[in-house]
């Protein structure tokens, strides 16, 4: 399995728990969802946004739950790019627990999109050559 190159740490929040005294689903994906921005950063997604109003749209998030999350403690969101296409992309995730165990895997699919012409477009090859180079791998 091809290594994770970037992660994320976040601290668990009192006010993600639920009535059962673990974190609720919905933290899950804004876990995941702060791990793709970050990406979106590190990648210069952000940046051709907005220079140029062509940029990233979630077209796709999966998330399946392994373990339980509780207060207090830290996620390690791992991120890493599984597949690129002409326009689209995957991006998966593993939100690690404090003793580093999986507790949820996900994924992303992606979409460059041109909000000036409303319509998808192919990823850029700058782009692509910058996530190439931080997966160690061409797509």
């Amino acid at each position: 399995m091809p290594e994770f190159n970037t992660q994320l740490i976040l601290r668990i929040d009192w006010s993600e728990m639920d009535l059962f005294g673990h974190v609720n689903n919905v933290s899950f994906f804004k876990y995941v969802q702060a791990a793709r921005v970050n990406y979106w950063e590190l990648t210069g997604l952000n940046e051709l946004y907005k220079t140029s109003n062509i940029g990233p749209t979630l077209a796709a998030v999966n998330c399946q739950f392994k373990k339980s999350l509780h207060y207090p403690g830290s996620v390690t969101i791992q991120t890493k790019v599984d597949w690129i296409k002409n326009s689209s992309l995957q991006i998966s995730h593993q939100i690690l627990n404090d003793k580093n165990e999986v507790a949820a895997e996900g994924q992303d699919v992606i979409v460059m999109f041109d909000y000036n012409k409303n319509e998808k477009v192919a990823i850029p090859d700058a782009i692509r050559s910058v996530i190439e180079k931080r997966e160690g791998k061409g797509f």
